[in-house]
């Protein structure tokens, strides 16, 4: 008679063979791990676009699941991975270098996404390489992977802003010698005429690609993700990065109020 020792055991075998999408389909929510969550935006705050797409992606895959929303969660921050294997999070989205060496029940689906840090300031800077922002003044974003590298690499100042545009808006009137930001939403930014002057710039370092990781014991759930994925082509991700462009460079010129120098 060991019937009820048996019975807990084989509830725990079946709930580690789980698929990562069971618990959404019960309950209508995906739990979607991020590097950073942005705060939660609540009546009377300024609106500011994050400078991360990643919670563009986390939406999309929640409504092409056919789920009612995302519910999105802070990785850990020494190891993404963690949110997965403790169960805080069905999904994860993460920056992740090339290359990386994966746990062998975990798999990594690519996005379609990569950027690296890349520095913007004033075209009359004096500032022509990393090593020149040694005791300068540089804005970057909450959350951003590049806070606290640059005082440690470089010798900068940083000052960490809330988002983008707090950031950009900065280096616009001069509060900031250099902003340092995702290039690949810097080079669409670019794109805009009114900023022109403010598009010095130093090559983009330490790439990463964004990945979606899932642990991979349910195959079906494997493929439903990975079709999920191949609908992030070339023709999103250049819708995505002109809305994020236009959406920041509109809270700019709402927030600044002092004229740009010449």
């Amino acid at each position: 008679m060991r019937l009820p020792v048996i019975v807990p055991l084989l509830l725990m075998c079946a709930a580690a063979s789980a698929g990562a999408l069971d618990s959404a389909r019960q309950n209508g929510t995906l739990r979607i791990g991020l590097d950073y969550v942005p705060p939660v935006y609540k009546g009377g705050m300024k609106f500011r676009t994050p400078e991360s797409i990643d919670t563009v992606l986390a939406d999309d895959l929640a409504a092409q699941l056919k789920l009612k929303s995302a519910s999105l969660k802070n990785n850990p921050v020494a190891d993404a991975m963690q949110s997965l294997k403790s169960g805080h999070a069905d999904v994860v989205l993460t920056l992740a270098p090339a290359g990386e060496t994966l746990a062998a029940d975990t798999v990594a689906i690519p996005t379609g996404y990569s950027a690296g840090g890349m520095a913007i300031m004033r075209t009359d800077t004096t500032i022509k390489k990393w090593e020149d922002l040694k005791g300068r003044t540089v804005c970057v974003s909450e959350g951003a992977p590049y806070v606290g590298t640059l005082a440690s690499r470089y010798g900068a100042i940083e000052k960490v802003m809330r988002a983008p545009a707090d950031s950009l808006l900065a280096v616009r009137v001069g509060d900031c010698d250099a902003a340092v930001h995702d290039d690949t939403m810097m080079k669409e930014l670019f794109k805009l005429p009114e900023w022109k002057k403010f598009s010095a710039q130093l090559a983009p370092t330490s790439r990463q690609q964004l990945v979606l990781k899932v642990r991979g014991a349910d195959a079906a759930d494997l493929v439903l993700l990975r079709q999920a994925a191949a609908r992030w082509n070339e023709t999103y991700w250049a819708g995505v990065k002109k809305k994020w462009a236009n959406n920041v460079a509109f809270e700019v010129y709402l927030d600044q109020n002092v004229p740009d120098c010449h």
